[in-house]
């Protein structure tokens, strides 16, 4: 195999920021490729931010869930796979296949926990300095549980870190509406996806809630609540959206393509017309008074509105957190944050899950050599990214690291056409059924060319548009479009 032995930095490990699904299946590769990889997990449990939506259920089954190279690791350890057509919740992808990932020795070994990376430069360099660039160590600065700071040496860094700790802001034109931070700050605004019907009843029950977004994380969300209200009748439902019609949630009911989503936007209907949940339409968010209870102030047609609510539940989607990046000769999309060659191929004005090309470590390269971002951070601000698509990233990226750029540029991926792909309403996908964060159903399976030399064995995973939509299967929040997100 060959090494970087010219610059001196193939001793070194390979970082690997985060510890979910995306980031655990590079690990997988790294060591099948002989790379050694370190992984910084900021959470104190592998997988944290999938455990945050583990109540959520998937819409892709379980032989499509699992990558390629995690599967062969894991196959010498006793591992039994789970059903391949059974469609796992978030807690269960972690207990059933992240977690015993995670647990064996070589990725044990390599795995921090509690460690969060606060930044990544160069050894010796700051972002404007050129020369010996490509031959310096990556600085991996990390904090530790006990809040002290390490800086880590690299010979390349794959950040896997998803997009699940920096929900999209409420307020209008993409910027945060005052007030917003204080009411995040007094608890009268949530964490997306809250587990409503589970371990987060109490605090939702009896309550006036409102649920701010226009995609289906946020139809999701209103069904749990309507789940809730019938148990609890003190339960009061408002729904704000910016655009002048819930129509486009709604989706075409019977005639939609995807059963699952059709049931989806059809029992959110009933819901409206029913009246048991307070439609407003129209609604731009242009301030927040906290108190006792949340004061959401608004622009509508008619001039300025208010709402008056105990509890917020956003659902509109998330962005990267590029802070972190700083250092590092970033080239991105100038729309969607995603790495420039990407973005037109990502656009969601313009593609689907399925109709996005694959692609591998040479379309997400940055002018910074041997650096990645791969997973739902890939993907920006687009809500389009399938976990299967992050598999065949990383396995693409592994063989480019290790000196095999043929089988680096050898992507291959057929992704299922479909629209968003993370509900949750219960059941299975041949019934009423749809599951998945960050996205409606992708629910039948969809097969993958085979790939060459190690790639991921499959594909049709959930889109996800709320945590980590294949975004590994992961809800992300977001409507299934550009247009659609802008109008939540």
């Amino acid at each position: 195999m060959p090494e970087n032995t010219e610059t001196g930095l193939s001793p070194l490990p390979v970082a690997v920021i985060g510890s979910g699904p995306v980031g655990l299946a590079a690990a997988a590769h790294l060591l099948e490729r002989g790379l050694t990889p370190v992984i910084f997990e900021a959470g104190d449990t592998p997988a944290a931010a999938v455990s945050a939506w583990g109540h959520i259920r998937l819409f892709s089954p379980w032989q499509y869930d699992v990558d390629a190279a995690a599967r062969r690791l894991l196959a010498g350890t006793g591992w039994q796979e789970p059903e391949a057509e059974a469609l796992p919740t978030g807690a269960e992808l972690v207990e059933q296949y992240l977690r015993p990932l995670a647990a064996v020795p070589a990725i044990r070994s390599a795995l921090h926990t509690s460690s969060e990376v606060l930044a990544v430069s160069r050894e010796g360099l700051d972002k404007t300095r050129t020369g010996g660039r490509d031959m310096a160590p990556f600085l991996v600065r990390v904090r530790g549980a006990d809040g002290g700071i390490t800086d880590h040496r690299a010979r390349a860094v794959i950040d896997a870190s998803g997009t699940w700790s920096t929900p999209n802001p409420l307020g209008q034109a993409g910027l945060a509406a005052p007030g917003e931070a204080e009411a995040y700050a007094a608890g009268l605004i949530t964490a997306p996806l809250p587990d409503i019907t589970g371990r987060g009843r109490a605090r939702f029950a009896g309550k006036h809630v409102l649920v701010v977004g226009a995609g289906h994380s946020a139809a999701n969300t209103l069904l749990a609540l309507g789940e809730l209200a019938e148990q609890e009748p003190d339960t009061r439902i408002s729904w704000a959206i910016r655009s002048p019609s819930a129509a486009g949630v709604y989706g075409g009911g019977d005639l939609d393509g995807l059963p699952a989503r059709g049931a989806l936007g059809g029992r959110l209907r009933g819901l409206v017309e029913d009246g048991r949940i307070d439609l407003h339409t129209s609604f731009t968010i242009t301030g927040f008074k906290s108190a006792q209870t949340l004061t959401v102030e608004g622009a509508t047609p008619s001039g300025e509105g208010q709402l008056e609510v105990d509890l917020l539940i956003p659902a509109t989607g998330f962005r990267p957190n590029l802070d972190m990046l700083r250092e590092i000769r970033l080239e991105l999309d100038p729309a969607v944050e995603a790495p420039r060659a990407l973005g037109p191929l990502i656009d969601p004005e313009f593609h689907s899950c399925g109709t996005v090309e694959p692609h591998g470590a040479r379309l997400l390269s940055h002018p910074e050599k041997d650096f990645y971002i791969t997973g739902m951070k890939s993907y920006g601000r687009a809500p389009t990214f399938l976990m299967a698509t992050g598999h065949e990233q990383v396995r693409s990226i592994a063989a480019a690291l290790a000196g095999d750029q043929e089988a680096a540029d050898d992507v291959q991926l057929v992704l299922p056409e479909t629209g968003v792909c993370s509900t949750d309403l219960g059941g299975s996908c041949d019934t009423d059924a749809a599951v998945g964060p960050g996205e409606s159903s992708c629910c039948a399976p969809v097969p993958v060319a085979a790939p060459a030399a190690g790639a991921a064995e499959a594909a049709g995973s959930s889109c996800c548009s709320a945590p980590e939509p294949a975004f590994l299967g992961i809800p992300t929040g977001l409507a299934h479009g550009r247009s659609a997100e802008r109008e939540n």
